[in-house]
């Protein structure tokens, strides 16, 4: 079994291979770093096996913080991403995904167990999943099914990380990892390169042992923000100048009568999306340096993704391993005033997501449905041919692509972690027509007709022609609410 706390824990240097180049053509961007740590090799792995019938090995990509359109493929025409943007065109693009609840650790939950917070009852940064639980998640299901099972990154869900139930752990302690970490003789590496290395052991160590197929979930700590005060977004020093010719235009709801439009007990300094807001995106000049650190922390991510495809071809295990690649939660940059996540608009509850099977008869497309967090788990069972439980409150993507009568019309959305006035609690309906949210502490109440206002500028709630449809909402939530338990 490979163990390894972070990679704090390392010694040693290794040198990055060329596979860290972009999948398509020449790239305009910089070069990956000449140096990185390496761990020394695996002596007490599992013997190999006698191989079994080809199953497909899996690799499921996280990031923290990635908002819907951090994409060029979801029509970004700034952000530089070649090679998850090459993924999304042979693969599946899901242009209507969301997490059920916009904060790390429970999003996390809800992705490996396939459930609700309200049924996960993962709530806060300490909660630790019960063996039960965790017996039922998606990476241990795998493990029992007979898969090599690896994470690498930021686990992020409890203060108990279950690192000796993997093949291959490399995580941090901490819930928040550092951006920078010291490798001896004075270098460092940057925590994205660190898990561009950690991607290169396992597959190096594990891919084709004994036939047996793996499975590897990988989470980035970017494109979250270092907390601080101020916080801030370290990047890696080759990508320091990129987009500095670039001028990002400002969000329409960014003007301040959209913030001035909330009520009082969440128009306050004491708002933490807002505190944030005023440390990165008050001024012009905060607004236009954040905003595009915040970008080249994702292209660094997506320099990584093209080291990992490239090693899967080099190991002729390309057309075997699917790769799916999605966002924690959403992010606000300057949207109604707010830097962060946890309520219900769209910035902050809509993530990107891609799913990449170079199996035969697997066709491209971009289907329009509504996909959730809590789909990832089912899915990748359904990949692995793996029955889910019937704890999961997901749906398998692939046959929700397949079978239009298996497609959601709605889901519930659910945040309570702190409340006020940090940040009020809120729940709701999401569709792709209509939205309600409701501050359940103060008994205020959102409703916003998405195909006449996207941008959620005008609150009807209290529009008196819009009534009936208003308590059409509060009957679905209170509906939704029940089966989210």
């Amino acid at each position: 079994m490979k163990v390894s706390c972070s990679v704090l824990c390392v010694s040693g240097i290794l040198i990055l291979a060329a596979f860290m180049q972009p999948l398509t053509g020449q790239s305009t961007l910089p070069g990956p770093p000449p140096e990185s740590p390496g761990r020394p090799p695996n002596s007490d792995g599992p013997p190999p096996e006698s191989p079994g019938p080809e199953r497909p090995n899996i690799i499921f990509l996280l990031t923290d913080d990635h908002r819907w359109d951090g994409l060029g493929a979801m029509g970004n025409s700034i952000i530089q991403t070649p090679n998850l943007d090459r993924l999304a065109r042979r693969g599946l693009l899901f242009r209507n995904a969301y997490v059920t609840t916009a904060i790390c650790a429970v999003s996390r939950a809800s992705i490996l167990s396939g459930q609700y917070m309200s049924r996960h009852s993962i709530r806060n940064f300490s909660s630790n999943f019960t063996q039960e639980a965790l017996a039922k998640t998606y990476p241990l299901l795998l493990k029992k099914a007979g898969y090599t099972i690896g994470f690498a990154g930021k686990y992020g869900v409890g203060n108990e990380p279950p690192g000796e139930l993997f093949d291959f752990w490399s995580c941090t302690e901490k819930g928040q990892p550092p951006y920078e970490y010291e490798t001896g003789a004075g270098r460092t590496i940057h925590h994205t390169d660190s898990i561009g290395n950690d991607i290169r052991e396992f597959l190096n160590e594990f891919a084709g042992r004994g036939g047996k197929p793996f499975c590897l979930s990988v989470s980035f700590k970017a494109p979250h923000e270092l907390d601080g005060n101020p916080p801030t977004y370290p990047v890696q020093e080759r990508f320091r100048h990129l987009y500095a010719e670039t001028e990002i235009p400002l969000p329409e709801t960014a003007d301040p009568r959209y913030w001035n439009s909330f009520p009082d007990f969440f128009r306050t300094d004491k708002n933490i999306a807002r505190k944030r807001w005023k440390a990165l995106f008050s001024t012009p000049e905060q607004y236009q340096e954040n905003v595009k650190n915040y970008y080249r922390l994702i292209t660094g991510v997506d320099e990584v993704v093209g080291g990992l495809v490239q090693q899967l071809k080099d190991l002729g295990i390309d057309k075997n391993t699917v790769i799916i690649f999605m966002g924690d939660n959403g992010f606000y940059l300057g949207e109604h005033g707010l830097e962060g996540k946890w309520y219900g608009h769209e910035e902050s509850i809509r993530v990107p997501l891609v799913i990449y099977d170079p199996r035969p008869g697997r066709k491209p497309g971009t289907p329009d449905l509504i996909a959730l967090n809590i789909d990832i788990a089912p899915t990748i069972l359904g990949i692995a041919g793996v029955p889910a439980p019937g704890t999961m409150q997901g749906k398998d993507l692939a046959l929700m692509v397949e079978t239009p009568r298996l497609r959601r019309n709605d889901f519930f959305y659910e945040h309570t972690f702190m409340g006020s006035p940090g940040i009020p609690k809120v729940e709701g309906v999401v569709s792709r027509e209509i939205k309600y949210m409701n501050f359940i502490e103060h008994g205020y109440e959102e409703l916003y007709d998405l195909r006449k206002d996207p941008k959620e500028k005008v609150n009807l709630a209290g529009d008196p022609r819009a009534q009936d449809m208003l308590q059409l909402m509060r009957t679905r939530y209170q509906e939704l609410k029940k089966q989210a338990k």
